[in-house]
């Protein structure tokens, strides 16, 4: 995000947001004089460097393309309009049950929103700094497959800023996945306030980018994820994240309403085992607590 833009976008504290009335104009008047003196893409490339410190594979040269102010403008408000959307359904307290509860602390929550369409609420604690967590899943997002092994792929498609990304990710062919392979075209949005950092996103259409052959196209958000250090220890890291779904296809909601819960908890257990590098995973039976009932199950 261009740095005037930040004030703007995270002007907000999770849970009691502030009210956002008036910050749209505001906010295209800020965005379109910071883009006016970061024309070009060198321009935007060096100032990206300097304040994100990536340390991810640039693009191929064939794959850049600049990008019109009119064009960064248009990724930065719909990143920014996925945050607001994202952040106001967790500030909304009413509605929300308890779906899965794990014995390590870990807590799902459902809320059934317009449309009859459910969101997830994962709340987790990780050993782990908010930079450290902000670098796997926003910064270096393209290694995402090496450590979760339900992605095949995630290609950044557009660099609009050091805040802004446009992806492709595609889901792996993995056995017992009950949704099956979708990809996703999305807007990526990061922003910091002191030592919280928030990630939000939806989809977006690309006319180069149609759907792929074998691949179910769903659209994802508004979602976002937030971390936030835990009080008195910065080597903890509490995450909060707004699982916001539409699968697409012909799959029954019963169906749907299953698994997607389920693959926040195996997001979970694969992020814990890639902060903890080098440990060899070991089976055990945990007890989880689903719908009021108490079963067990393996951590792999």
């Amino acid at each position: 995000m261009l740095p005037a833009v930040v004030k703007l976008c995270c002007g907000i504290s999770y849970p009691h947001l502030r009210s956002t009335a008036g910050l749209q104009r505001t906010a295209v008047a800020v965005i379109g004089q910071e883009i006016t003196h970061l024309q070009g893409w060198g321009q935007l490339q060096h100032h990206w460097r300097i304040h994100a410190d990536l340390t991810c594979d640039e693009p191929k040269a064939e794959d850049i393309k600049p990008l019109s102010a009119k064009d960064q403008l248009f990724y930065v408000q719909k990143g920014q309009e996925a945050m607001r959307k994202a952040l106001s359904m967790l500030e909304d307290k009413e509605g929300w049950k308890v779906e899965i509860a794990e014995s390590n602390g870990d807590v799902i929550c459902s809320k059934v929103m317009s449309g009859a369409r459910k969101v997830f609420r994962l709340e987790a604690v990780l050993d782990t700094s908010v930079d450290e967590l902000h670098d796997l899943l926003f910064v270096r997002v393209e290694e995402m497959h090496e450590w979760n092994p339900s992605i095949q792929h995630i290609k950044i498609l557009k660099h609009v800023g050091p805040e802004t990304i446009v992806t492709h990710e595609t889901s792996a062919k993995t056995a017992g996945n009950l949704i099956g392979q979708r990809d996703f075209v999305s807007v990526r949005q990061s922003c910091r306030q002191k030592s919280i950092v928030y990630l939000g996103g939806a989809a977006i259409q690309l006319d180069s980018l149609p759907p792929q052959p074998g691949f179910v196209r769903a659209e994802d958000g508004p979602a976002c994820i937030i971390i936030q250090a835990l009080d008195g220890d910065t080597r903890k890291s509490r995450l909060t994240w707004l699982l916001n779904m539409d699968v697409k296809g012909w799959l029954p909601k019963s169906i749907v309403n299953q698994a997607l819960p389920q693959s926040q908890l195996d997001f979970t257990r694969h992020l814990r085992r890639r902060l903890t590098v080098g440990a060899t995973p070991t089976r055990q039976q945990h007890p989880v607590t689903t719908g009021g009932t108490t079963r067990k199950t393996e951590a792999r």
